[in-house]
């Protein structure tokens, strides 16, 4: 029976939760997640779990902060001139926004605090620092 390994490209049904079961994203109902195994385009522990799977099987994973979307770190908290902002936008905290970086990338926010002059903004993936569990199904070996 053949199985995964570094440099296949598989497909995945998944179900991606919190540990306290809180689901926050799923491919069942949706065509099966495609990525190449050890490319990089998935997170770490992820994409560490798929070698020696064969194709049917199903397992649950455990995903560390440094294996998932890392710490949250206080670098990613950032004040943002309020004038920079439109003024007919009504921000509040936990709003979700969109910024680009230098090179034009979208980069997702969420609104902390709004103050007289600034706007601090969390630029941290909301999954950063979490510990995360994958239910994970090998559909196919490409």
């Amino acid at each position: 029976m053949q199985q995964v390994k570094t440099g296949d490209v598989v497909k995945v049904h998944y179900t991606g939760k919190l540990t306290s079961g809180e689901q926050f994203d799923s491919s069942v109902g949706r065509e099966p997640l495609e990525f190449t195994v050890g490319a990089g385009q998935m997170i770490k522990g992820f994409d560490a779990a798929m070698p020696g799977m064969t194709i049917g099987e199903k397992k649950t994973i455990n995903i560390a902060p440094e294996d998932g979307y890392g710490h949250r770190v206080d670098e990613a908290i950032i004040p943002f001139p309020k004038e920079n902002v439109p003024s007919d936008m009504i921000l509040e905290p936990g709003m979700s926004l969109t910024l680009s970086n230098q090179m034009g990338q979208p980069v997702p926010v969420v609104v902390v605090e709004v103050q007289e002059t600034v706007i601090i903004l969390d630029a941290n993936h909301f999954l950063a620092g979490q510990e995360l569990v994958f239910d994970i199904e090998l559909v196919e070996i490409a």
